[in-house]
């Protein structure tokens, strides 16, 4: 058994472990630090120019770990963009930078020659930009070999392999230790009541194929440390159990996760859910179909959360050293499957002058847009720094 951390502990706990998380690496800071990012965008004279773009949900926290193979309820398995906290209706100009941003940092991590990270901003550009043409708007870019890779083995998942990740042995319990940890009686009753609403009832037992009739148990539930930018917030693991009226019981495994205000910032008319929850669970919906049909908002302990059933099938993407040919390709393709997201949200006059803005700001020496590189360039030399003082900050902090 794992020992107990209060809640209220919690936050220095989870705040020291992010800390170590972002200092393992530039590409892990700039995953671990959405806020830096937009403090670039308030100040910088290359975001000024940035084109606007159609009010559309965006990611707002658009990196190479937020992106995978998903599963939805009928089998299929899609590349999408899989955690949504940031979303808002905005710019989509910033989630190309964004993930323009990530992939040049693992890029550098794998000590790839300048001249990669220009063939990589060309072809996310061009793949970006064709997404949003007629005849390629239903199309797949070729998938390079870290992405079909990680499909692959999605698609030979089955709850067995989750059950092994998550439960302990042959009990049904979460294992407690470094990933889960133990809960207290109130929150414990505070997920019992969530978990049993008639909202989340109907979502767990319809993204399992059960009937209303079905008996749902909570078999299990655990403080989830998980991710890096969302770490202190409240987030749990809940193991449930489906049993028909006739018939052996079946196990989910449903994640809860806290919801606060993005720091994306929204386009000034966007109609948005004021709710943080009920905005994030929107922008699923528009950005991830796959995912957000498994997505519910609630309440927890006054808190705004999201439910989602989690599946065996969804994994991130996870590239440790790039090649060269892998780098470019992987740009290509996580360009595409982002244009797409932001395309189908436009109709066909929205789509037409945000493609003739983008294709109207290619530089003569690049095959891009201008602002794109030259916010890279910025970006990356900003946030080289700021690791930096981070990893200052953090061996004075541990030397004590």
């Amino acid at each position: 058994m794992g020992k107990l951390i209060e809640p209220r502990q919690r936050r220095g706990v989870l705040e020291q472990r992010r800390r170590i998380k972002m200092a393992q690496s530039t590409h892990a800071y700039v995953r671990g630090n959405t806020a830096k990012f937009y403090d670039w965008l308030a100040g910088s004279a290359v975001a000024a120019a940035l084109p606007q773009g159609p009010g559309v949900w965006i990611c707002g926290d658009c990196h190479l770990g937020n992106m995978g193979p998903i599963g939805d309820s009928d089998g299929r398995i899609s590349i999408q963009i899989r955690d949504l906290d940031q979303t808002v209706i905005g710019n989509p100009a910033l989630d190309f930078i964004r993930l323009a941003l990530s992939l040049q940092t693992a890029a550098r991590g794998s000590d790839l020659p300048g001249v990669v990270s220009a063939r990589m901003i060309e072809g996310m550009a061009d793949a970006y930009e064709k997404a949003f043409l007629p005849r390629n708007f239903a199309s797949p870019e070729d998938e390079p070999i870290a992405v079909s890779t990680v499909k692959r083995r999605a698609f030979g998942r089955r709850w067995k392999h989750l059950a092994h990740e998550r439960i302990e042995g042959g009990r049904a319990a979460i294992p407690l230790g470094k990933t889960y940890w133990p809960i207290t009686d109130e929150e414990r009753q505070g997920i019992e009541r969530l978990i049993t609403s008639d909202a989340v009832r109907r979502l767990v037992l319809t993204n399992y194929g059960s009937s209303e009739d079905c008996e749902l148990t909570i078999h299990d539930a655990a403080y989830w440390r998980k991710g890096c930018s969302s770490l202190g917030l409240l987030r749990y693991a809940v193991l449930v159990g489906i049993t028909p009226s006739s018939g052996r019981e079946s196990f989910g495994l449903v994640d809860i996760k806290e919801a606060v205000a993005s720091v994306a910032p929204a386009s000034p008319l966007a109609d948005m859910p004021s709710e943080p929850a009920h905005r994030v669970v929107a922008g699923a919906r528009a950005l991830s179909p796959f995912l957000g049909d498994r997505m519910v908002a609630g309440t927890l302990l006054g808190k705004s959360v999201f439910v989602r059933e989690l599946m065996p099938q969804d994994l991130k993407i996870e590239i440790d050293q790039f090649s060269r040919h892998q780098a470019v390709a992987s740009a290509r393709f996580l360009a595409s499957v982002v244009g797409k997201a932001h395309a189908r949200q436009m109709d066909d006059g929205a789509r037409t002058a945000w493609l003739r803005a983008l294709a109207g700001s290619h530089g003569p020496d690049l095959d891009a847009p201008r602002w794109l590189w030259r916010s890279v360039v910025e970006l990356v030399s900003m946030h080289e720094a700021a690791y930096l003082d981070h990893c200052l900050a953090y061996a004075l902090d541990t030397s004590d």
